[in-house]
């Protein structure tokens, strides 16, 4: 069966989807939205199940013996009081390597960002993907239940953790001590929210993540490689006040839209996937990354 993209959706439904994903509408105000779209035998829910991701087939498998993966704990007291995550190495690394830690949708630590964090050690990084859903039990295999369970997080106690995280693994002693920072879609946000809250950070990449407020810019000391889809303009729409504040601080930055793609447009396992934007987007934060971690 050929894999549905995002041009098999009218860009309603898409739009809808995004709210629904995002918390603005729920379960049952996408599908009465959607209903009015669903044409030649599909339904609403059918258009609901083919945007939702697909977890069959990762990049790198879990069990490949170029890397050493392993499930980790460390204290948060400022937090929720302990974070469990996903850690990820070269199994044969010489000297030590530069650090990464990865943010994760608002679905939790699903086999998607595991994947991304594997792909970062075959690139020679250690990437730490932590769980933010953890003190809830993890995530739970399901993404609507992931979805419905990140609502009832405490943010403030979440970013905690995300410092926290973040601090103990520039101090892992098979690293350099330089540390960079991917996120998508929540995760873009906790990236820039970690640029504002770390001075020790070296590299922030954002994917398709709301901004910091304003007057929290003028903190960063990380270079950012911001990464936003041309059709999201729920997320752009924040860019403005973003660039102008970073213009002012001098922060340096990059900053590329992928024209015609989809907010979500480097996750392959559902149909807003773009692999020409997803393929230079993941090489500009590698030659990124390597640039300033080293």
């Amino acid at each position: 069966m050929t894999r549905k993209t995002a041009a098999d959706f009218d860009p309603e439904v898409l739009r809808l989807f995004d709210q629904y994903v995002h918390g603005g509408i729920s379960r049952r105000e996408f599908l009465t939205s959607a209903t009015r779209y669903a044409v030649g035998g599909a339904t609403a829910a059918g258009l609901l199940s083919a945007l939702s991701p697909t977890f069959a087939a990762p990049l790198v498998a879990p069990e490949d013996k170029r890397l050493h993966a392993r499930h980790v704990e460390l204290p948060s007291p400022q937090g929720y009081g302990k974070v469990r995550g996903y850690m990820v190495s070269p199994a044969e690394a010489r000297g030590k390597l530069p650090l990464v830690l990865v943010v994760h949708e608002n679905r939790g630590l699903n086999p998607h960002i595991e994947d991304i964090a594997r792909r970062l050690a075959l690139d020679g990084f250690i990437a730490f993907a932590p769980d933010a859903l953890y003190p809830l039990g993890g995530y739970p295999g399901d993404e609507d239940q992931a979805r419905a369970l990140f609502g009832k997080l405490d943010q403030t106690k979440t970013r905690a953790d995300f410092i926290a995280a973040a601090q103990w693994l520039k101090q892992q002693p098979e690293g350099n001590g330089k540390l960079g920072v991917v996120g998508f879609c929540y995760g873009g946000g906790i990236a820039n929210y970690l640029a504002t809250q770390l001075p020790d950070l070296l590299a922030a990449v954002p994917f398709y993540g709301a901004q910091p407020k304003a007057e929290e810019v003028a903190r960063i000391k990380a270079q950012l490689l911001i990464q936003d889809a041309g059709n999201d303009e729920r997320i752009r729409a924040g860019w403005p006040a973003y660039e102008k504040a970073l213009k002012e601080a001098g922060v340096k930055y990059e900053y590329h839209v992928y024209p015609g793609v989809e907010h979500g447009f480097n996750n392959d396992t559902t149909p807003r996937y773009d692999a020409a934007a997803a393929k230079l987007a993941w090489q500009r934060t590698i030659d990124f990354f390597r640039t300033r971690l080293g």
